[in-house]
């Protein structure tokens, strides 16, 4: 299995604040990584699949392409 660099984003002050206020606006709880992959770009099916993988093992599940 191949291994990648994700981790949580360091933010600084502003940065911080503009996710905190869109947490406020959302109404959830949103991470941040650092933008070093890409989203993987999933057709129905492996959206379907994954969702199914996620509800089965209780977990988010973010499907990406290392850079």
């Amino acid at each position: 299995m191949a291994t990648s660099q994700m981790k949580i984003a360091e933010l600084d002050e502003t940065r911080v604040t503009k996710v905190k206020a869109l947490e406020d606006e959302l109404g959830f709880c949103v991470v941040d990584l650092e933008k070093k992959f890409s989203l993987a770009d999933l057709s129905e099916d492996q959206v379907r699949k994954l969702q199914g993988a996620e509800e089965e093992l209780g977990v988010v599940l973010l499907a990406y392409q290392g850079n």
